[in-house]
């Protein structure tokens, strides 16, 4: 598929911050639209814009995701035309406000009525914001139903990561942006074992829970590639009994058959014995020495996985 098929949506303030950053990091044709209330949003000039309400201001959606929702409604004919021809939406967004918890789930319905695939990333507020971690539930409830894959991830441990880094975890959420730039990478590019759209759009058809995991490090040890993709600020994130996974190896020139081998077993040991596992692998000149691990995961049990506490 062209970067033409794919586009990144950042929606709210901190959508907007994540999906400028990994545009950025892709360097393909991809297409970018920011979706916000909130002017200072609006800082790519590469970026399409779809402004949420006539006036503009720091207030937002107000908290308000009904609201969020009902501007998002309104601004459906500029989304269709936007999502004309567009297979992959990858979706970033921050639930507990009004745009994020309003207008994510009613964009991704949107995406999904046009035919896209819809990989939506939504990050979960810190425990302490007991206010905005209610009114997250019901969005992120909503977001899940329209969205194929709906990975959750954990404000506390992104933010707990980042200071053990020394960086600003609303700046520095590599995890979100080397995620992206994976998944465009194993979409857009031929590998050694080719995966395509299709093969996305079997694995996230299965029932049940579903996740991502990315994971880089050393072609010699297998379990700790697979440590270092579990340690991402995921929430309550669980791979026993999962049906299916859409798997992309990539390595370096050095990369060999029993390495690869080694790391997909790593990573499927936990799923069911019957899980569908489609495998692909790539040589990248610029993983010397490296090997990155791209997972999508399907299937997964619902009451034992994935849950907002």
């Amino acid at each position: 598929m062209d970067g033409a098929q794919i586009l990144i949506a950042g929606i709210g303030g901190l959508g907007g911050s994540w999906a400028q950053r990994a545009h950025s990091k892709t360097g393909h044709d991809i297409d970018l639209v920011l979706i916000d209330a909130d002017e200072t949003t609006f800082n790519a000039p590469d970026a399409h814009v779809i402004r949420l309400g006539r006036d503009l201001d720091s207030a937002g959606c107000a908290a308000l995701p009904p609201l969020g929702e009902q501007r998002m409604r309104q601004a459906s004919d500029v989304s269709r035309t936007l999502l004309d021809g567009v297979e992959l939406v990858i979706l970033l967004t921050g639930l507990g406000g009004g745009t994020g918890t309003g207008a994510a789930p009613e964009f991704a319905r949107q995406a999904r009525l046009s035919g896209a695939i819809v990989i939506s990333i939504a990050a979960i507020p810190f425990e302490a914001q007991e206010t905005r971690v209610k009114v997250s539930k019901e969005g992120l409830s909503k977001l899940e139903a329209n969205s194929d894959v709906c990975v959750r991830l954990d404000l506390d441990r992104l933010a707990w990561q980042a200071r053990e880094r020394g960086i600003d975890w609303r700046l520095g959420a590599s995890w979100v942006e080397e995620f992206v730039d994976g998944l465009v990478r194993t979409l857009m590019r031929l590998g050694l074992i080719n995966l395509d759209l299709m093969d996305l759009k079997t694995i996230v058809g299965h029932s049940g829970g579903s996740t991502l995991m990315v994971g880089q490090g050393d072609p010699e040890d297998a379990n700790s590639l697979l440590e270092d993709a579990l340690s991402a600020p995921l929430a309550n994130l669980s791979l026993d009994g999962a049906k299916a996974c859409l798997l992309q190896i990539e390595g370096g020139p050095g990369m060999t058959v029993g390495q690869v081998g080694l790391i997909a077993d790593a990573f499927t040991a936990r799923f069911d014995d019957n899980a569908q596992v489609i495998l692909g692998a790539r040589v990248s000149d610029d993983l010397h020495g490296q090997i990155r691990v791209v997972a999508v995961v399907a299937g997964l049990d619902e009451t034992t996985g994935l849950s907002l506490v």
